[in-house]
């Protein structure tokens, strides 16, 4: 199949390389690149093709419904007990009758350990495209060779940053449960 024919190289109904190609054009010459509707026999069709979204938003419109839906299930329908008494209005947790305020105190270490844990876990997220897009299988190798060395050293301050964060966290006392 030849490569401006094969549906995994287009991009909106053009070949990936001549639409690379205007790009470059574009940049080195300061013409901007349009998008314009395709006039065919059978009409205009639209410069976007929009059907590829549909999955996307049916699965919006039903995680949104679900949520409206329990949230006024909750309201059209509230849980009120036949006979309420004392013990029924209580709440019940593993069987234990509560004991004390429910209002602790907790120690700070917890939070500064839950918002460590959620920003490195970030960074580390951030890794993952370039971990594949560089040392994944397939790909395109003019990617690796021109933008390669710029996006290595990028991730390199990145991790570089990662590293000084984690060191100041350390010399802190984060880490240490005292």
């Amino acid at each position: 199949m030849h490569a401006s024919t094969d549906p995994s190289r287009l991009f909106f109904g053009h070949p990936c390389e001549i639409l690379h190609k205007e790009a470059i054009v574009a940049r080195t010459t300061g013409e901007g690149m349009s998008v314009t509707p395709v006039q065919t026999p059978g009409g205009i069709e639209p410069a976007f093709d929009l059907t590829a979204y549909y999955p996307i938003l049916i699965y919006a419109v039903v995680c949104v419904l679900f949520a409206v839906g329990a949230i006024a299930g909750t309201h059209l329908f509230p849980f009120k007990p036949r006979k309420p008494t004392k013990i029924k209005q209580m709440p019940y947790e593993s069987g234990m009758d509560p004991v004390g305020s429910a209002r602790m105190q907790f120690d700070i270490k917890f939070y500064l350990i839950a918002i460590l844990f959620l920003v490195f876990d970030v960074e580390l997220l951030f890794l993952y495209p370039w971990a594949v897009i560089a040392y994944g299988e397939g790909g395109d190798q003019t990617w690796r060779t021109v933008f390669g060395t710029v996006v290595f050293l990028e991730i390199m301050v990145f991790l570089v940053t990662f590293v000084i964060a984690y060191v100041y966290a350390w010399k802190k006392g984060v880490f240490q449960w005292r």
